[in-house]
């Protein structure tokens, strides 16, 4: 997904630079919003993994702290989930 928003950002970085010679007002005007809209973009994927990567440094610290609770959870969800499945598609044997 981050190498097809790169592409995406590339071409149209592409498409602003092929379009710099026309003076055209509505050719301007879609490039000044295209640009806005790749600044926001980068902006809010920024953001997104920041959060991201914050997130997960949390977990990472509450796993390392808390490490048999961990399991446990991680455990009792899988079966949960498990029987979930199971029960639904009609799976169980009995």
């Amino acid at each position: 997904m981050q190498y097809e928003l790169e592409s995406l950002a590339r071409d149209a970085r592409a498409l602003i630079a092929a379009t710099a010679d026309v003076a055209e007002e509505k050719v301007t005007e879609a490039r000044k919003r295209l640009e806005a809209a790749l600044d926001s973009g980068r902006d809010a994927y920024d953001r997104v993994m920041d959060k991201a990567g914050d997130g997960a440094d949390v977990a990472d610290r509450t796993v390392r702290d808390h490490p048999y609770q961990a399991i446990a959870i991680g455990v009792g969800a899988g079966a949960l989930l498990g029987y979930l499945l199971t029960s639904r598609c009609g799976c169980r044997r009995a």
